[in-house]
């Protein structure tokens, strides 16, 4: 089977995470679409790899299904193709901490 058939399925959720059912309806939603195939992207992105648009049809249906009670999940489908032309853009990775046996203190 040629890649032009494969599809990747990015799936993309803002799910409110202030009380403590929300947070469990965070923590269910996440380990339901990573028992259905999706992987981490980034956070709050996964993506899930799919061999025809049949799948992609019962997929969206149990997603529906399962969706938590409040926030927003967006699906974009594009083709395996497309998806390999993904160009990720990294700026420089700062921290404040230091890392670093030197100890200073000063009282």
């Amino acid at each position: 089977m040629s890649n032009y058939r494969y599809m990747r399925t990015l799936l993309m959720f803002d799910l409110p995470t202030v009380t403590v059912t929300e947070k469990r309806n965070y923590r269910r939603f996440v380990k339901y679409i990573k028992s259905i195939g999706f992987i981490m992207f980034q956070e709050s992105i996964y993506v899930k790899l799919s061999v025809n648009s049949a799948a992609i049809d019962r997929m969206k249906k149990s997603l529906e299904k399962n969706l938590p009670p409040r926030g927003m999940v967006s699906i974009l489908t594009v083709t395996e193709k497309q998806f390999g032309e993904i160009e990720n853009l990294l700026g420089e990775f700062v921290t404040d901490i230091v890392n670093s046996d030197e100890r200073y203190i000063e009282l």
